[in-house]
């Protein structure tokens, strides 16, 4: 096997797949990225077992092959290169011969043989989305992701598809059991999936997943076999393995009778709460919300720090309410959006507290209450 490569391409490539490889090393030849060589350049995949990525590349191919090699090194050597044309070469024994302008490198790989093998990719049964579109879903409730490893039903986003009389909607939903992030775009969705009945998927595929969104503007195709999930945009495809768990019924989670909502600036509330969480508990982020009038203080203090309060001007059409909530879990939903006003609605002192937007369509979020 050899071939021929333009420093930044093979690099970016290599950059690409980092995140993927295994990091602790249990199996050797997953810590590796297999090489293998395609008609008109290359093709880069890596394997945790939990989530895969492969990629192609324009490169010059001199001899078709396939080899592995440690990624986080072969990376580094790469990174540290001139900007010139590099050469890749598998030797026997699975040696790589590295050459570059004046430098020489020569290391020791794995057999292509013993790398998991990557799934076949089944379109019959896929769906197509604009990557804008999943960008948002994805931005509006990964903060929500449970992370205790042992609520591993939680540690993911549920993803739907729904049919209401004749529309059709993707639905996106996180929790850790404080607080809740659910967002829902009307999608046409042609064929029968498994979204019909919804699956979850893992934080980490996810975080690969955003990064293809982020890759431009274009339409990504999901796919899904029996325990995978996958995404294809372009030159690159993600396989991630489903969690293996039932997700819990939000619904019974989501208010429905929040009679008293109040109105307020976003950006203004954003950045009270950000001031006013400084003298939070460090560990609770408890801060009091006082709703009166066409007023929200806001109030925190801590015994060995001091105390702090600010007003807020609001809508409010309700009567006096005083409520504690985690100042972090506002401020992260807060973030997450970008409408100047924000609906709040409670219903009672010690019920859950649901924030809406009508910029984002069909998102919310709901707020456990705390004791202060």
């Amino acid at each position: 096997m050899q071939f021929k490569i333009e420093k930044d391409i093979f690099l970016k490539g290599l950059a690409k797949i980092q995140s993927v490889v295994e990091k602790r090393h249990t199996i050797p030849i997953l810590s590796n990225v297999l090489i293998s060589t395609e008609e008109n350049g290359i093709c880069l995949t890596a394997t945790d077992l939990e989530v895969g990525l492969q990629t192609n590349y324009t490169a010059t191919v001199l001899n078709p092959g396939k080899v592995t090699v440690s990624a986080k090194k072969l990376f580094e050597i790469i990174k540290e290169l001139p900007d010139e044309i590099i050469s890749f070469k598998a030797k026997e024994n699975c040696w790589i011969e590295i050459k570059c302008g004046k430098s020489l490198f020569n290391v020791v790989g794995l057999s292509y043989e013993e790398f998991p093998p990557f799934p076949k990719i089944d379109k019959s049964s896929s769906i197509e989305i604009e990557a804008s579109v999943l960008r948002e879903m994805i931005d509006k409730t990964f903060f929500s992701i449970s992370t205790d490893e042992t609520k591993f039903n939680l540690n993911g986003i549920f993803f739907k598809h729904q049919q209401e009389n004749d529309n059709s909607y993707l639905l996106m939903v996180a929790t850790d059991g404080h607080r809740l992030s659910m967002i829902k775009k009307g999608v046409s969705v042609e064929n029968k999936t498994a979204l019909d009945e919804g699956v979850i998927l893992p934080r980490k595929g996810i975080n690969e997943l955003k990064k293809l969104t982020d890759e431009g503007e274009g339409v990504i195709t999901l796919a899904f076999t029996e325990n995978n999930a996958i995404a294809m945009k372009d030159k690159t495809i993600v396989v991630m393995r489903l969690v293996d768990g039932e997700f819990p019924d939000y619904t019974r989670v989501i208010p429905n009778d929040v009679s008293q909502s109040s109105f307020i600036d976003r950006n203004s509330f954003l950045h009270a709460l950000r001031r006013i969480s400084v003298l939070s508990n460090e560990k609770s982020r408890g801060v009091k919300f006082n709703f009166s009038g066409t007023k929200l203080e806001l109030s925190s203090s801590q015994a060995e720090v001091g105390e702090a309060s600010e007003e807020l001007d609001i809508q409010f059409n309700g009567q006096d309410i005083s409520i504690g909530f985690n100042a972090k879990y506002i401020i992260d939903i807060l973030q997450a959006l970008d409408t100047e006003q924000i609906e709040f609605s409670l219903r009672d002192n010690v019920s859950p507290g649901m924030v809406r937007t009508s910029g984002a369509e069909g998102f919310l979020a709901v707020v456990m209450p705390m004791r202060l």
